[in-house]
Order: structure tokens, then C-alpha cells, then sequence
């Protein structure tokens, strides 16, 4: 499971003047804001009737992406930073209020792979319709409708405008935040793939983007299996990767441009870049043990150098002096072995950056 922390939205669907769907909503929040924080979820609630969506009023169609209209463009934003939804609705003449099905159709994209779970509330089937009729919407969105649901029966629930207590509608609520957790971590790999920035890995089915200080964990694991092995071959334990605490990865991947590789949820390898003068410097080159000799530190290493900065003279890394196979590598790439008296146990590489070596031909490999 990744340890990244998810953003919720509760929607408040109710847009009618005294409607029950704020008290609710609140009744929800207080009920399982102690789990979240437990669970490192960011809770937001959202009400539809606050966003003042009008009927939808864009001539593209929401798959395109394009939005003219600024409340388009919020809500857009609103929905594209959210892991996961939890919507609050009453029930409408056997349906989902037009009001729920309005902001759903407004967009596209930024609803897939997200969980998305009902807590329903009304009197003879407690909102049970609603739900039913709002999941064969939200499945064409590819928004996962959850198992676990939670159906307030007005009746029996409500008395003066108050929800009477009840531990038993409490330990639903929670028991919904908790499917829903499990599913949105299980369902990121799924958004990041489809996430605006990514692109296609060189492992079937893999796909590459930046890194950022949220995948400190998974970058650090890697360091540790990938670094060993070094350690070992050039006889010494001083290497940066193997010591570096979470706090420090993630200072340097705030700081330092990193791709890394993914599939399935596992950060498969990484290759990060920096520009000092006319120097590009090319580090921290790692592929999981399992996968090494299959093209994907060679990929790595080309997109690193398709990176450059204009005005790169010379692309730079290092490799332990004993590291006979990742110098085999960078050799075949065109670099040289830099002759140095240095006592460190490190090997310098270089490789020329001018049009004549790096041309567009390179750069086109790396992709």
C-alpha cells in the first residue's frame, strides 16, 4: 500500500433550502474525522450548492479537457486533486438529485480510477434508489463504486431537525472510510497512469513520471536493494544512498528533477538530473535487481540526458571504480572513463553534449 496521503471530498448533493444533507454531512465528518487521521486522509467537504454549477453549459464535450467557463475550471481543479469521493444524498422520485447528476457530467478525466462511496439518506427506501440509479452513472465515468454503503432512514433517525445518536450508523460510517481507503490506495497506480505528466515506461504496462517528497518511502527502499550491491563490489559501506534518512530523500527530490519507473504500484527504477553551469549531472541511476538487463537503466539513462538543459556542454555522472557493469553501460552510451587520482573509490564518466552527439536522435530514443 502507498504510504502517500489521500484527499477526500464529502459532497454535499442537496441544493434545497432546509434540506437535511448538511446536517448529515456533518454528522459523517465528525464520525470519522478520527480515523482519518489515523489513516493519513485530508477530509474535504464540498457542497454542490456552494459551487453554483449551472446546467452544463460547455460546447465541448467533457472528455475533450477544454473548459471555457471559469466554474468549470474550479470544479475541475476541486476534482482532480480528490483520491476518492464520499457522496451525501438524498433520494428524488425513485433518483439521484439533478444536481448530483449536473456536476458528474460537467467532467470527464478527472473522475477515473477514483473510489467513490454513498452514504444516502430518505424515508420508505432510505435513499437506497438514489444510490442505485447514481452507480450506473458513475461506473461510465470509471469511478468504483464501494460495497460498503451507509442508508439513513429519516423516520427512524431524525427528531427535530437533530440525528438521534446511534453507534451502529457510526461503525457504517467507518466502515466505509476504511473500503474506501483500501480502494483508492489500490486504484492509484490506475490514476497516475492516466495523470496528466506520465508517460509510457519501457516494462509493458509501465509507466514513468517525476518523482516527488511523497515517494521519499518507496525511493528510499530502492536505494537500500539497489546500493548493496555496490557496497559490496567496491568493498565500503560510505555511500550516500545507503544512509540517507526518509527526512533527507525527500529534501533532495523537492530539489533535484527524478524519474522514476512504475508499475503496478512499484517504483521499478529512477534516474534524477541537475545543471551546474554547462554541466548536466546525471545520478542516482537504480533498477530493481529483478529487472536489471532488460533496457530499462539504459531507458533511464537516455531520458535523463534528453533532459538537458540547452546550452549542456557536458553530460557528468560517477559509479563506484569497481562497478564494472554500470561502466560497461555507460561506455556503450558514449561516455568516457575520466583518468583521476582520486581516493574516494569513485569513477568519473563523461560524455560531450554538443549537436553533433546529442541530437535529436538521441533525444527521440529516450521516448
Amino acid at each position: 500500500m502507498s504510504t502517500k496521503p489521500l484527499r477526500l471530498l464529502v459532497l454535499i448533493c442537496s441544493t434545497r433550502p432546509g434540506a437535511l444533507g448538511p446536517v448529515i454531512g456533518q454528522w459523517l465528518i465528525d464520525a470519522i474525522t478520527p480515523r482519518a487521521a489515523e489513516l493519513g486522509v485530508e477530509l474535504v467537504p464540498v457542497a454542490l450548492a456552494d459551487l453554483e454549477l449551472p446546467f452544463l453549459d460547455e460546447e465541448e464535450h467533457p472528455s475533450s479537457g477544454i473548459y471555457r467557463q471559469e466554474h468549470t475550471r474550479r470544479w475541475s481543479s476541486i476534482v482532480d486533486t480528490a483520491d476518492g469521493f464520499i457522496v451525501v444524498t438524498p433520494e428524488y422520485n425513485y433518483g439521484m438529485p439533478a444536481t448530483l447528476k449536473n456536476a458528474l457530467d460537467y467532467l470527464g478525466r478527472e473522475w477515473a480510477w477514483k473510489p467513490i462511496g454513498f452514504v444516502s439518506y430518505g424515508n420508505t427506501s432510505a435513499g437506497t434508489r438514489s444510490v442505485q440509479h447514481a452507480k450506473q452513472i458513475v461506473t461510465t465515468l470509471r469511478l468504483v463504486p464501494l460495497g460498503a454503503t451507509v442508508a439513513i432512514r429519516l423516520g427512524d433517525a431524525v427528531n427535530d431537525g437533530r440525528l438521534r445518536p446511534d453507534a451502529a450508523r457510526d461503525a457504517a460510517g467507518l466502515g466505509l472510510l476504511d473500503e474506501l481507503v483500501r480502494l483508492s490506495h489500490a486504484l492509484r497506480p490506475m490514476r497516475e497512469r492516466a495523470g496528466a505528466g506520465t508517460v509510457a515506461g519501457p516494462v509493458p504496462g509501465s509507466y514513468a513520471r517525476r518523482l516527488t517528497p511523497d515517494d521519499a518511502p518507496e525511493v528510499t527502499v530502492l536505494q537500500r536493494c539497489c546500493w548493496v550491491e555496490e557496497a559490496v563490489v567496491n568493498d565500503t559501506l560510505a555511500i550516500p544512498a545507503l544512509h540517507e534518512s526518509l527526512e533527507q530523500v525527500r529534501e533532495w527530490l523537492a530539489d533535484q528533477h527524478t524519474t522514476g519507473v512504475w508499475l503496478d504500484g512499484r517504483l521499478l527504477g529512477m534516474v534524477r538530473t541537475r545543471r551546474a553551469g554547462t554541466d548536466w549531472h546525471v545520478g542516482r541511476l537504480a533498477v530493481v535487481p529483478d529487472l536489471r538487463g532488460h533496457g530499462l537503466g539504459r531507458w533511464l539513462l537516455r531520458t535523463a540526458e534528453a533532459a538537458a538543459d540547452p546550452g549542456i556542454r557536458r553530460i557528468i555522472l560517477f559509479t563506484g571504480s569497481n562497478s564494472q557493469r554500470n561502466i560497461n553501460l555507460y561506455q556503450s552510451e558514449g561516455y568516457e572513463l575520466v583518468p583521476s587520482t582520486s581516493t574516494d573509490g569513485t569513477a568519473l564518466l563523461t560524455k560531450d553534449a554538443s549537436a553533433d552527439r546529442f541530437d535529436a536522435a538521441t533525444m527521440r530514443a529516450a521516448h
